[in-house]
């Protein structure tokens, strides 16, 4: 996959959003972030997977509350437009670090890009399949002579046709809109079952999901930077992973500095829709996992990481077969 699915969320354009960031975070991108910036701060740019947003809450906590400041951060997070790769803008210096998934991660470590995944952002991935509430579809093996809206060429997506062994099931383009869910009854497409439901709701639709991670593909989404950076500034990554980790744990728990920042950069959320991401995120345990204390926010083990790297080098999405232990590392998680 070339980036993560995107969720439609009606975003500001990216050149304003780009300019209130930077006025706001931080002025300016430097060609060495890892200098200290005229505020005794070491500059730290972070490359997220979409423009600001609830699934970003714990990033945005941490500069709310002074947790990266506390760690002597200054952190910029830059948005990423529909089809930039951030796995490409950290790997050419762009950025510091990036947000991705398991699956990418370990794609782009065999293709030969220098990255590594320091923690995990989410313990589950929050994509679904979304039908309609009287679809006769009730399960993955049901999309079997149906079209699915997706993500084209999603790794998910190879999955569920080889392991279901479907033989008339057709991936058509995502539009990154309920609008033809909403006219179509027959009509399946790919979500995040933090957002599209929102909408769907708010227009009067009636629908069904199914968690993708409950057909048994289910790779973390990752904090990743690059393995040069780890190498120079060990000491950056470990404060900004800390840093991060408590701003997540913080997140669940009292959303409302982060939330204002991001409406603040973001009009385009509303407080609605950000409660609903939030309170899906928490009901699905994406962020923390089974165990709502949040102790494991952050953590990964070599077992899933080996489990996704078995499933993409069966689909042979992985053509070069590698060491799944080189594309992440977990000596910086508590």
């Amino acid at each position: 996959m070339n980036r993560v699915f995107f969720t439609g969320k009606y975003p500001l354009a990216v050149a304003s959003i780009l300019a209130i960031l930077s006025l706001t975070l931080l002025s300016g991108c430097r060609k060495d972030s890892a200098l200290t910036g005229t505020n005794g701060l070491t500059p730290v740019r972070l490359q997220a997977d979409w423009y600001p947003q609830p699934e970003h809450g714990g990033y945005y906590t941490a500069i709310a509350k002074g947790y990266y400041q506390a760690e002597g951060l200054d952190v910029q997070i830059l948005p990423i437009g529909t089809y930039t790769s951030g796995l490409q803008t950290v790997s050419s210096g762009g950025a510091d670090f990036g947000l991705a998934s398991s699956d990418q991660i370990l794609e782009a470590v065999s293709n030969g890009l220098p990255v590594l995944a320091v923690s995990a952002t989410m313990q589950h991935d929050p994509q679904a399949v979304m039908v309609h509430k009287n679809s006769p579809i009730q399960d993955f093996p049901g999309l079997e002579g149906h079209a699915v809206a997706a993500q084209v060429g999603a790794t998910w997506f190879k999955y569920i046709v080889s392991k279901y062994h479907l033989k008339d099931v057709r991936e058509i383009p995502a539009t990154h809109s309920i609008a033809n869910f909403l006219q179509d009854p027959n009509y399946v497409q790919q979500i995040f079952v933090t957002s599209e439901p929102f909408f769907v709701t708010k227009a009067g639709g009636d629908f069904r999901t199914m968690l993708i991670s409950s057909a048994g593909y289910d790779p973390y989404r990752v904090l990743f930077t690059r393995r040069d950076y780890i190498d120079q500034h060990p000491d950056i990554v470990a404060k900004f992973v800390r840093a991060t980790i408590k701003g997540w744990q913080e997140y669940l728990r009292d959303p409302a500095p982060a939330n204002a920042l991001i409406l603040k950069l973001n009009p385009a959320q509303n407080p609605d829709q950000m409660q609903f991401s939030i309170n899906a995120l928490k009901q699905g345990g994406f962020i923390t996992g089974p165990d709502a204390s949040g102790a494991e926010i952050g953590k990964m083990t070599a077992a899933r990481w080996a489990a996704t790297n078995e499933q993409l080098t069966s689909l042979q999405v992985i053509h070069k077969a590698i060491d799944p232990t080189t594309a992440y590392t977990l000596k910086f998680l508590p």
